[in-house]
């Protein structure tokens, strides 16, 4: 399927320790991602979403301050592939998924990483790659990657 699913074994899951260390994580593994990857994110108001998409970021070549999409719900980070980033906390259904083009950009030139991505489960791909981020502690997370609907 992907490239990440060669080299881990999914379900993966990774402990990190602070902000930082998810950051470096997803980093780390960034490289293992590729064009037409749907990253749907899956975890409680701080649990580190957004910590996890800048480092991909970052590993991705991307140059510039990655902010959650709270607000604008769609961010665009260039890169040697593009990023594609979506914050759906206040998404309400398919109407909103259509005004921000949202299905447009799974047309597999980008890497998109949605967060919240538990309100518009109906609409992603069927093949998505599964992060679920747990608050284990005040700093520590547990990381889970898995194919979609597993």
């Amino acid at each position: 399927m992907r490239e990440i699913e060669n080299v881990f074994k999914l379900p993966f899951v990774k402990t990190t320790m602070s902000y930082q260390d998810t950051e470096a994580f997803a980093k780390k593994i960034s490289n293992y991602f590729e064009k037409g990857d749907c990253i749907a994110f899956f975890g409680e108001m701080g649990a580190g979403k957004t910590a996890f998409v800048r480092g991909l970021a970052d590993g991705l070549g991307v140059r510039g301050e990655v902010s959650s999409p709270t607000f604008a719900i769609v961010n665009e980070y260039v890169g040697p592939v593009p990023l594609i980033h979506f914050d759906m906390y206040r998404v309400l259904g398919e109407d909103d998924l259509v005004t921000t083009n949202f299905f447009e950009y799974l047309n597999g030139n980008n890497i998109v990483a949605i967060e919240w991505s538990e309100n518009i489960i109906d609409f992603l791909p069927s093949d998505f790659i599964k992060v679920n981020i747990k608050k284990l502690g005040e700093n520590t997370r547990q990381i889970e990657i898995c194919r979609g609907f597993e």
